[in-house]
């Protein structure tokens, strides 16, 4: 029987001639920050203090010893981060430069000394660039020339710390006769007729060994030959549950065991949890331009998604508890995909087994974004590797319903001057139409494949093209006001958003001693974003007075702007079921303290849009929409059951009196959108007046002012202790009220965002983590929309 070993202890970092000791799996960043030799990178400018270990070669080393009595020994790396020579006592075992795949390396009857030198990754790309020559990117950082996160070279929301180190975990294998080198499953369902397919390699030592494989699920058992070094078992499993996104059913999982033998002799077992359920991906053109569709079990979806960057700049820091509560976060919030972005990792089995068993879908990126990518040697041959080894790794998987070949490179070819800057040199289309595709049509036929994001599906259409395929709406953000979302319908959105600074405690966390402003160094340091203040304080002006001097009220203003602008997207976008199917907002985590487009932010707290979030991706949303020049009332049902009622409609003036009232029958089947006019009476008559709607509990408010328009009343309310929380009871109107629980203590979570009252009603918010209760600091810790100053 194989028997694996991890190999953790004893390892140690080359610095300066002193021996550090070392976590594996870790990285040298973590490393030197334990042994107390660089500081804390995320805090104040000390990002900067750290630049020289990027540049630098690192070497790990350990004692192997390994006794044993079986035919062979194996020296497994999960992930090498990324260009490294592996040697035992100053043998060479190998060479690697790709930290996107696991490597194997013989040392049978060897011992001593093992060491792990890693190159600068600066070097190295640097190397690459003045062989290959130039290619255009977004960035001036050399991400490009190698198969590593990008994003550890910095983004325009992540600091730059360029890492090495062995960030997955490694083992010694001992093993007799054979061993599985790889299983590919395929998994497919016919109504509720499950099948699977495994289909194995092997590795000998004693080629003429007869061998079997036996494999079960679902209480089937199946057994087949293994004819030199493959064979393939399959098993037909009836009466299946099927597995569903969440909102649609149930997420059943079935365990798969497949054994090899030689005899009665167990030499290995693979195991895995499956489930089984179709996907499909509807790109047929119809009278709109070219859809994008998601089809799972046929039952057509408005995906309901973020995007994933790697949830710390050290992936390796990562563990299973922070990937399922990262993602619980998003479940909680109503998502149902989550799309991992190009610029980062192929996450570990963690992220996908709670994805799995949360219901949420993923969306996979190839790890190519925001540039021009060489397809000439060493890159060509190790992309090819990495996707067959990260597809086959990550078939069991059932939440996986769709493979991206990259990030916005078809767009930057197109639209960012690359074209004639590259003069004909390769930059990745051979990739992305070629290379991927095909390996993901040999190896993983069960799930589609789109050549990139934003693509339109064929050069006939621009890359970004609204009306064809896959959308990123950024001029919004960069140039125009968030009431532009409205302007117009993709398909698929998938990627949008608007900043906002993180939390005040992370803030205070980060920047220790600063006084905060919204330009002080530390703020400044941590926007990452071209003109990040400037495109904030613009979003700001359009709609309300700006605070100079008031960093407290700039931080609850930019924390309201994010909501009301992804608000203003995903309502509009959401209306136009099924033209448009699917929204995935930028983005849902950071990988450090830093102002962002994220929800939630590098110390995990959630931000009003997080909140914002829930509403906007529940189930059954109300939201009043101006389309032609007319209001109108958007029920969006994406529930199984008929949504019906009546909606109660009151034009209000902002001092609280009923100006107008009716009550309007409604009914949205199931999966459906139903839109009601607004009787003319009922539409606010200038900033002085606004509509409330209410229907099943839901609320929606409609101003047809800008906020620095409206003559806001001063805001009056009571606030009063509760079990587990503070009532808050107006007695004006009061808008877009939030209480900021991490002002009260940095642990303190509060259970809602953003909630405007009308006068008289009151609202009970749930604080958690909040060891001294107090109504007068709660009420030091509101904030809500105030006349204009």
């Amino acid at each position: 029987m194989l028997q694996a070993t991890p190999l953790t202890d004893g390892w140690t970092l080359r610095h300066e001639g002193a021996a550090l000791p070392a976590a594996v799996p870790g990285c040298v960043h973590t490393d030197l920050l334990a042994a107390g030799v660089i500081p804390d990178p995320f805090l104040g400018r000390d990002e900067t203090e750290v630049a020289w270990v990027g540049r630098r070669d690192w070497t790990y080393e350990t004692d192997l010893a390994v006794p044993s009595r079986h035919e062979q020994t194996d020296l497994v790396f999960d992930g090498l981060d990324t260009v490294a020579e592996i040697s035992l006592d100053g043998r060479l075992l190998g060479r690697v430069r790709n930290m996107h795949r696991s490597y194997r390396f013989d040392v049978t009857g060897l011992s001593g000394r093992l060491a792990v030198r890693f190159a600068s990754a600066y070097a190295e790309a640097e190397a690459v660039r003045g062989k290959l020559g130039e290619r255009p990117a977004a960035y001036a950082e050399p991400y490009q020339y190698l198969r590593k996160m990008a994003c550890s070279f910095g983004w325009d929301w992540g600091p730059t710390l360029v890492t090495a180190g062995i960030w997955r975990p490694v083992r010694i294998e001992q093993w007799s006769t054979a061993r599985i080198a790889r299983v590919r499953p395929l998994v497919t369902v016919e109504e509720d007729t499950g099948r699977v397919e495994l289909a194995v390699d092997v590795e000998r030592t004693r080629v003429e060994a007869p061998l079997t494989v036996e494999a079960t699920v679902g209480g089937v058992r199946a057994r087949a030959e293994v004819v030199g070094t493959g064979g393939a078992v399959r098993l037909t499993v009836p009466d299946v549950e099927l597995w569903w996104p969440r909102g649609y059913g149930e997420q059943p999982l079935y365990d798969v065991e497949l054994t090899l033998l030689h005899g009665d002799d167990v030499l290995d077992v693979w195991r895995r949890r499956i489930g089984f359920r179709t996907v499909e991906l509807d790109r047929r053109p119809d009278a709109h331009g070219t859809g994008f569709t998601l089809v799972v079990n046929g039952e057509r979806l408005f995906a309901r998604g973020v995007n994933w960057i790697p949830d710390d700049v050290f992936p390796s820091r990562v563990t299973r508890e922070r990937y399922r509560g990262r993602l619980e976060q998003a479940a909680g919030a109503g998502v149902d995909l989550v799309r991992i972005w190009g610029g980062g990792i192929y996450e570990s089995e963690d992220f996908y087994d709670a994805c799995d068993e949360l219901g949420l879908l993923v969306w996979q990126d190839f790890p190519f974004a925001c540039a021009a990518y060489p397809e000439e040697q060493p890159l060509r041959g190790e992309v090819e590797a990495e996707a067959r080894e990260n597809v086959v790794r990550l078939m069991p998987h059932p939440s996986l319903v769709l493979w991206n070949g990259n990030n916005e490179n078809l767009w930057g070819f197109r639209d960012w001057e690359w074209e004639p800057r590259l003069a004909g040199e390769s930059w990745g289309e051979g990739y992305y139409l070629g290379v991927l595709p095909r390996v993901v049509a040999e190896l993983d036929p069960t799930r589609p494949y789109t050549a990139g994001s934003p693509w339109s599906g064929s050069w006939d259409h621009h890359p970004n093209a609204p009306a064809h395929g896959t959308h990123h709406s950024w001029e919004v953000w960069n140039r125009e006001d968030y009431a532009d979302y409205r302007l117009s319908v993709p398909r698929f959105v998938a990627e949008f958003g608007w900043q906002a600074p993180p939390a005040y405690a992370t803030l205070r966390r980060a920047l220790p001693g600063e006084e905060l402003a919204p330009d002080s160094p530390g703020m400044l340091h941590h926007q990452k974003a071209d003109d990040g203040n400037g495109k904030l304080r613009r979003g700001l002006e359009r709609h309300f007075g700006f605070p100079e001097g008031d960093f407290d009220r700039w931080h609850y203003l930019t924390q309201v702007n994010q909501a009301r602008a992804v608000a203003a997207g995903i309502e509009h976008w959401r209306s136009h079921w099924p033209v448009c199917a699917g929204t995935v907002v930028w983005q849902l985590n950071d990988c450090w303290p830093v102002t962002s487009w994220a929800a939630i932010d590098g110390d995990g707290r959630e931000k009003p849009l997080y909140h914002e979030l829930r509403r906007l991706y529940a189930d059954r949303l109300l939201t009043l929409q101006v389309r032609d020049g007319e209001l109108e009332l958007a029920f969006v049902n994406q529930a199984a059951q008929e949504w019906a009622g009546a909606v109660r409609l009151r034009r209000m003036s902002v001092e609280g009196v009923v100006v107008g009232e009716a009550n309007l029958e409604f009914a949205a089947g199931a999966r459906a959108v139903a839109r009601v006019g607004v009787p003319r009476e009922l539409e606010p008559g200038g900033p002085k007046e606004f509509l409330v709607a209410d229907a099943g509990g839901l609320r929606a408010v409609h101003f047809a002012a800008l906020d620095r328009e409206v003559p806001y009343p001063f805001p009056e309310f009571d606030v009063a202790l509760a079990p587990g929380g503070v009532t808050v009871t107006a007695r004006t109107l009061v808008r877009d009220l939030l209480l900021q629980a991490d002002r009260l203590d940095p642990d303190a979570v509060a259970d809602r965002g953003l909630v405007t009252l009308l006068p008289g009603e009151q609202v009970t918010i749930g604080v958690r983590h909040w060891e001294t209760p107090d109504a007068e600091a709660a009420r030091s810790a509101l904030y809500c929309m105030e006349p204009s100053r």
